[in-house]
């Protein structure tokens, strides 16, 4: 099994841990020297676990987040700044949200930053769920956020993301590209017809990819230039996959789905739909093999010590910020009435414990939770600590601490 650090990176001082500061400071997001504290940690971090011996570190697309969490603008971006910091450690945004971006500007990007770090690069791609800025972002494609409710928009959101992956994978993979879309309004070139009176057709003729220009010297197709490190491309991700229609797509596509189902038996169940949709494709996986799962972390000598290190500031931002957007729904039990929404008291560290969702303890107890994930599913292929709740909120001496216990005394125990 392989290990992930999976960072939503938050301002140092935002959120409810330092609420008078951020108060004071309000909108922290747009503070430079709050900016600067946080790229201090993420890269303290980033080479840490590098050295450590983690196996990725994961990152967030998040735009407009004055409040400084989830303060993650564009992970290519960061990502290339630590690739020049870091020797071994696979990077990886989780995700890239496709109904934000133009195809053909995110393989470029993503193809650069693959050649920056030779090959250690896995692409998450996402379809947001966040409508303050997926909506502003997504306009030009008719897309708003996911909403996973079968509505309309959501399956509008659905489309935009499979259609500008698939551009994105033909950049990739073939020497020219002419394309109309009958998703969304794209063609290349365009106009489709071809683009007239290109002045260096000579040049073109002589030393570009054949085919680009037609016998009039318009241009009828184009080559999307540099072509990724990785052949085809890097390895595709996505995060963090529920719905039985994205597990479906992900395994069609070969795409590695992290999820975020912490209750037992859910990933089992998510685990063997994908197994069974990829052998109609032709991959052979076993149970677990080519998926992830994500889980809190927090370590300490004893349990007791671990939830009073991480509990506090932990559950009152993820109840406060996450628990509008339903994130508390998996926090529920066979205990809890169906008829009610889960209520922000329960979001606590205790109530995430108990459903697994985050793993609280000492590394004896750690180990144990990833045991029972395994005796779920026996050749998970990728564990991820989600660093909800310490980096912007603990000292960082404090999260590296957490991070030199688990690389030393739980990952030599499932290497191999």
């Amino acid at each position: 099994m392989k290990f992930a650090i999976f960072m939503n990176p938050q301002i140092p001082g935002s959120g409810f841990a330092a609420e008078e500061h951020a108060r004071a400071h309000r909108p922290i997001g747009r503070d430079v020297h709050a900016y600067q504290d946080l790229l201090h940690e993420v890269r303290e971090i980033a080479v840490h676990a590098d050295r450590i011996g983690f196996d990725a570190l994961m990152l967030t697309e998040h735009h407009f987040h004055s409040e400084g969490f989830e303060f993650s603008v564009n992970p290519l971006m960061v990502l290339a700044d630590l690739a020049a910091r870091t020797e071994r450690i696979l990077l990886a945004p989780l995700g890239l949200v496709l109904p934000a971006w133009d195809p053909i500007r995110a393989a470029e990007d993503v193809a650069l930053l693959d050649h920056f770090c030779r090959g250690r690069l896995r692409l998450g791609v996402a379809r947001g769920y966040q409508s303050r800025w997926a909506n502003v972002l997504g306009q030009r494609w008719r897309s708003q956020a996911a909403r996973s409710d079968g509505s309309a928009s959501d399956d509008r959101n659905f489309d935009v993301f499979g259609e500008l992956l698939k551009i994105m994978k033909m950049a990739w993979t073939q020497e020219t590209l002419r394309y109309k879309s009958d998703v969304v309004d794209y063609e290349i070139p365009s106009p489709y017809s071809g683009i007239e009176g290109w002045p260096a057709q000579e040049w073109t003729r002589t030393f570009g990819a054949p085919g680009e220009l037609d016998g009039e010297g318009r241009v009828r197709r184009v080559s999307v230039v540099p072509r990724p490190y990785q052949d085809p491309h890097p390895e595709l991700w996505q995060p963090f996959t529920i719905s039985d229609r994205s597990v479906r797509r992900c395994a069609r596509e070969d795409i590695l789905p992290w999820m975020f189902t912490p209750l037992p038996g859910e990933h089992r169940k998510k685990a063997e739909l994908y197994r069974e949709e990829a052998a109609r494709h032709g991959r052979d996986y076993r149970l677990g093999e080519h998926t992830g799962i994500l889980k809190i972390v927090g370590m300490a000598g004893s349990k007791e010590e671990a939830v009073a290190t991480y509990g506090a500031g932990m559950h009152r931002d993820f109840s406060s910020f996450f628990g509008p957007f339903g994130y508390l729904e998996v926090l529920r039990t066979a205990e809890d009435d169906a008829r009610r929404p889960i209520s922000a008291e329960k979001g606590d560290f205790r109530r995430m414990a108990q459903v697994r969702m985050a793993l609280v303890g000492s590394p004896d107890d750690v180990k144990r939770g990833i045991e029972e994930t395994l005796a779920e599913v026996p050749d998970l292929e990728w564990f991820g600590l989600f660093m909800q709740g310490q980096q912007g909120v603990l000292p960082l001496d404090a999260v590296k601490r957490n991070l030199e216990m688990f690389a030393e005394k739980v990952i030599p125990e499932f290497r191999g």
